[in-house]
């Protein structure tokens, strides 16, 4: 069934199940390489696998020519919990001068939105595809964020220190999706035909330093635990046998392992069905999930025009090295540690030590 959010705003008993579908490759045919990845096929069919009177919402995170991207975080819980805002507020749709894909695509009402998650992706030297990385990385303010940005006047970090040591934040601080449930696949190709005998790289000068006895991991799946470990450490559910890996072809050339090669390779396409029955089996199980007390679904960022002059007045006071009174930048400049008061903040690090 075709997503109507909508239905987000019903009691839960009263709406469909409903389920997001992230296929995590970074590769589309809309970009370089100009080819379509395995994520998005087994994708749609997994899509095509789930019952169809729940709505399946799906989004492709590939890279596609002249669309905004997923924006990094900023590290804001490192100066403060409090000052990572739920949902973001680092970045802002439609955004000129900072595109950002995670607000352009409502992803975060989306997340909300859905009773569980499930993520579809390559292992890309031992790791997540740097889109899904990005993604996980933006929603560290599920866990525990600041639903009320008006309290830090926007993005303040010494107003956002001073709430972190208040009685009050105890109360805000939540994990907004906590009950829903996600799940896993992640895939790799088999090492092309690059690799020798022992399983070193035939290419490579000084093998002692590849030793394949010590490659990371002993269970592959584990390239993607960082993921599952941020969902668990949030209250996101995900169980053991929906947290999965698959390889396939081993010693083939890349060039014949595409989306279209998944086919010749009934037992990959079995294992992607056994998979997708085992959430369908899991969430219907559990249930529809209730909201959290502040939603994503729904939310109407604050104006902040004023805030925004504030925090202008600081950046520049301190490009002057006038960091606020007793604030943390200040301590630092005292200590002579980042040494950073500068007028041109946009040029690197070397270019500026160039020009001392």
């Amino acid at each position: 069934m075709t997503p109507n959010d909508a239905n987000g705003a019903l009691p839960p008993d009263q709406r469909p199940f409903r389920v997001l579908v992230i296929a995590g490759s970074d590769r589309r045919q809309y970009n370089c390489p100009g080819v379509d990845s395995k994520a998005r096929t087994l994708a749609l069919r997994v899509v095509d696998r789930l019952p169809q009177e729940w709505e399946i919402d799906l989004e492709d995170l590939g890279n596609v020519y002249g669309r905004a991207r997923i924006q990094s975080c900023n590290a804001c819980v490192s100066t403060a919990m409090s000052l990572c805002v739920w949902p973001c507020n680092c970045y802002e749709p439609d955004n000129r001068d900072e595109p950002d894909l995670m607000w352009d695509l409502d992803m975060y009402a989306r997340l909300d939105l859905a009773d569980a998650w499930i993520v579809i992706g390559p292992v890309n030297w031992y790791g997540p595809s740097s889109n899904l990385k990005l993604m996980f990385d933006r929603m560290v303010c599920m866990n525990g964020g600041n639903p009320r940005e008006d309290l830090i006047g926007h993005k303040d970090p010494e107003r956002a220190m001073q709430l972190e040591r208040s009685p009050e934040w105890e109360a805000l601080s939540v994990n907004h999706l906590e009950g829903r449930t996600a799940a896993f696949l992640c895939y790799g190709d088999g090492g092309g035909t690059e690799l020798d005998d022992d399983g070193r790289p035939t290419m490579l000068r000084h093998k002692q330093y590849f030793d394949p006895a010590r490659e990371p991991f002993e269970n592959m799946r584990d390239a993607y635990a960082p993921l599952v470990w941020q969902c668990r450490y949030g209250g996101v559910e995900v169980p053991d046998d929906l947290w999965t890996y698959e390889q396939f072809g081993d010693g083939e050339l890349y060039s014949d392992n595409q989306a279209e090669d998944l086919e010749r390779r009934p037992e990959v396409i079995a294992a992607v069905n056994q998979w997708a029955d085992r959430i369908v089996a899991f969430v219907a199980k559990k249930g529809r999930v209730s909201p959290g007390q502040y939603r994503a679904y729904g939310y109407t960022a604050p104006r902040h025009r004023m805030a925004d002059l504030k925090l202008k007045w600081r950046s520049l006071r301190m490009s002057a090295g006038h960091a606020p009174a007793g604030s943390s930048p200040a301590r630092q400049d005292d200590a002579g540690l980042n040494r950073d008061a500068t007028f041109k903040p946009a040029r690197g690090e070397g270019e500026k030590l160039r020009d001392d």
